[in-house]
Parts: C-alpha cells; structure tokens; sequence
C-alpha cells in the first residue's frame, strides 16, 4: 500500500472541504481551489480527508499517492500560501516589478519582461550589499512552481562563478575551473 496515500489529511480550522463528482474544492482564508481526481475515493471524515484506491491496478496504486499529495497541496494553499525566493547572483543583476509584470536584467543586451499570472503576487527586493531577490507568494503550489522554474530557467546558475538565478539556499554543485600552467 501507498505509505503517503494511506496517511489521512487533517483539515485546519477555518478550512471547509467537499467532495462532488471527481472534484475536491478547498474553501479556505486565502482563497478557494479544485482538484480533479480519478481511480480513487475520497472521503471527508471527523476532520479528516481519506485517499483511498478503488482497485490494485498498476494505475490506481499510482494515482493513490500522487492524489493525495495534491488534496493535502490544495488544503494547504487555502490555509497558509506558498512562497518561494530567488536571488540574482551576478554583478548588474536587477529585477524591478510594477503589478504583476517582472522586468529583470540579467546580463543580456535586452532586458527580460515577464508576465506572471493574477494567482501569484509577486515582490523584489534589492538592498545594498545584498543580491537582489525575487518573492513570489501564491495558493497554488503547482502555479509557482512553474513559474519559479520559468523565471529560473532565464538565466540558469552556471558552475564556475554561481552566476545566475537561483533559489534562496539553493546549494549549488561548483567547479573549480582551470589550473595554472604548469613549469
């Protein structure tokens, strides 16, 4: 059996859930999400949600998990958010925002302006002697996800200096570069 679809999900105060045709809505302070789900039933039960399988199919012992991770996802949006933070690590690294529109440069003759969508709100910080710093907050884990992948992917880390975007404690994998010439 699953060892995380098994696990039961507690709902948070304030938090109100139900369960109609396939879809779970998650009603919660920070706003309101749906899931789709198949090949498994969910129930609500004393403050509890259970994921559990349908069948023991390759398929449905698949999706237990992967279901259950996103209803507890989803719960946990509606409850706290989530929030993810990139630094620019490069000497003229800057990223400015008015809205949502993202302007960054990112050592490129052109500067890169990013649309992000209404769900995600997004803020920059440059402070002297610090890197400047991307925080981006949302309900949907998968939405920021996506796009912090997408914002990272501009300007990719690169091994030898660290230049790049990376995430706040994002250890990066360093080389050492070449050697000095040998006598």
């Amino acid at each position: 059996m699953s060892r995380i679809g098994k696990n039961p999900i507690a709902i948070p105060a304030g938090v109100e859930i139900t369960v109609d045709n396939g879809v779970v809505t998650a009603k919660g302070p920070k706003g309101v999400l749906t899931q789709n789900f198949e090949l498994v039933n969910v129930e609500v039960e004393e403050g509890n949600v259970v994921v559990s399988r349908s069948g023991e199919s390759k398929d449905e012992k698949s999706k237990h998990g992967l279901y259950r991770s996103l209803i507890s996802n989803i719960i946990e949006g509606v409850n706290n958010g989530f929030k993810t933070t990139q630094e620019l690590v490069g000497v003229g690294y800057r990223a400015t925002n008015q809205g949502n529109t993202l302007d960054m440069v990112l050592g490129y003759s052109h500067h890169f302006v990013f649309e992000l969508p209404q769900e995600i709100k997004v803020t920059t910080t440059a402070e002297k002697g610090q890197n400047p710093t991307i925080i981006l907050e949302s309900i949907d884990k998968q939405l920021i996800g996506q796009v912090a992948a997408k914002i990272r992917s501009l300007r990719a880390p690169e091994p030898y200096k660290g230049k790049g975007i990376k995430f706040a404690g994002e250890v990066l994998r360093r080389k050492a570069g070449k050697s000095a010439a040998k006598k």
